[in-house]
């Protein structure tokens, strides 16, 4: 059975950072791209950021360049998100996935919450 189960999230301040983890299972995690989406209250969940398989290619929605950092550890089966100079529109509920670098997939987690408040 695949299972991912996402964790990190807090409540921040603006400006703060967290890492993300996404813990992998019941699916060959090395061969699989992955992404990290998220859904804040009242909107659609949208695509965040992606990876390719080895690693070696990493996207991100535009408002993101520069402040998040998606990386893997294959050998852990696990996918890792930096959110840097966090704002209060990051706030929202992130939810990492597989298959896909470029869009979030059918299959994903119970979500990590991310709060950005002052």
């Amino acid at each position: 059975e695949v299972q991912l189960v996402e964790s990190g999230g807090d409540l921040v301040q603006p400006g703060g950072s967290l890492r993300l983890s996404c813990a992998a299972s019941g699916f060959t995690f090395r061969d699989s791209a992955m992404s990290w989406g998220r859904q804040a209250p009242g909107k659609e969940l949208e695509w965040v950021s992606g990876i390719s398989p080895d690693g070696d290619e990493t996207y991100y929605l535009e408002g993101g360049k520069g402040r998040f950092t998606i990386s893997r550890d294959n050998a852990k089966k696990k996918l890792s998100l930096k959110l840097n100079s966090l704002r209060t529109e990051d706030t929202g509920m992130y939810y990492c996935s597989k298959d896909n670098m470029f869009a979030m997939g059918d299959k994903r987690g119970q979500g990590t919450q991310v709060t950005v408040s002052s």
